[in-house]
């Protein structure tokens, strides 16, 4: 049975981590083993707890304790359910956005590039994005247009940062993801060609039917300002475009994702 806690202070000992601990205060980079990450709205920790993330403690307004949250307190078994009145939580900052649900969950063991992209014909590869609205909008196209798995440089924002997670909807727990070096040695070794996306005068359309044809594709994506430095794309097996109209240059690096995951999909 889960443990019910009335709070009448976000000062309460307990919910400093949904109420005060910075991002990278929950990632505990001293004590990995003890890290976590928030997750917001019922739909979203439900997503989590499917894929077998473990619950920690949870903070919901009273009302959804027999109400949004009663299946989540079910499923999540013997943890402490923090609950105070909405005026109360309202001051906890984007609460309000959330149907009146956080949930924390130890952060999962960091996974290996072999053990991620084992099987993948198809990975996205994010440079050194960092914003996180971006981040949860990428790992959403992903999920969706069949892309196997995601790397991401260590300049990129994190994935379990919480507004990732709710951009995303829950999908950076559907697409298996971890951390790779910049230089891409790790899937090169697996067979995998490079496609940087990026306007060179040398690039090929995205529909380039020998791009098309490759078994093994990572899909190399760069930073919101500059895109993916010189290095990055003089590495690269393809340079690739997405041919654009009415004299627009490029897309948001979301936006172009959804379309490089579409037309360079497993058909």
């Amino acid at each position: 049975m889960a443990k019910i806690i009335e709070i009448e202070s976000l000062q309460h000992p307990g919910v400093e981590i949904f109420a005060s601990l910075t991002e990278a205060q929950l990632r505990n980079r001293l004590n990995p083993q003890d890290a976590i990450f928030i997750v917001e709205s019922p739909k979203v920790i439900n997503v989590a707890l499917d894929m077998g993330c473990t619950p920690l403690a949870i903070l919901c307004e009273r009302r959804h304790i027999g109400g949004d949250a009663a299946s989540i307190i079910a499923r999540c078994g013997d943890i402490p359910v923090y609950t105070g009145s909405r005026e109360l939580l309202a001051s906890l900052t984007g609460y309000t956005l959330t149907r009146g649900v956080l949930c924390a969950m130890r952060r999962p063991a960091p996974r290996s590039v072999a053990e991620v992209c084992a099987g993948a014909s198809r990975v996205a590869v994010i440079d050194s994005v960092v914003d996180t609205t971006n981040i949860g909008a990428i790992f959403r196209s992903a999920a969706a247009l069949g892309i196997d798995a995601v790397l991401l440089t260590p300049t990129s924002c994190d994935p379990l940062n919480r507004r990732s997670v709710r951009v995303s909807m829950g999908s950076v727990f559907l697409v298996p993801w971890t951390w790779t070096s910049p230089d891409l040695s790790e899937l090169r070794a697996m067979g995998f060609k490079v496609a940087a996306m990026a306007l060179t005068d040398d690039s090929v359309s995205i529909d380039d039917p020998a791009l098309d044809a490759e078994r093994r594709v990572a899909i190399r994506l760069g930073t919101e300002g500059d895109g993916l430095s010189r290095e990055a794309i003089g590495e690269a097996d393809y340079v690739v475009r997405i041919p654009m109209s009415h004299q627009v240059d490029s897309l948001n690096v979301a936006a172009a994702s959804a379309v490089a995951f579409w037309q360079l999909r497993r058909k």
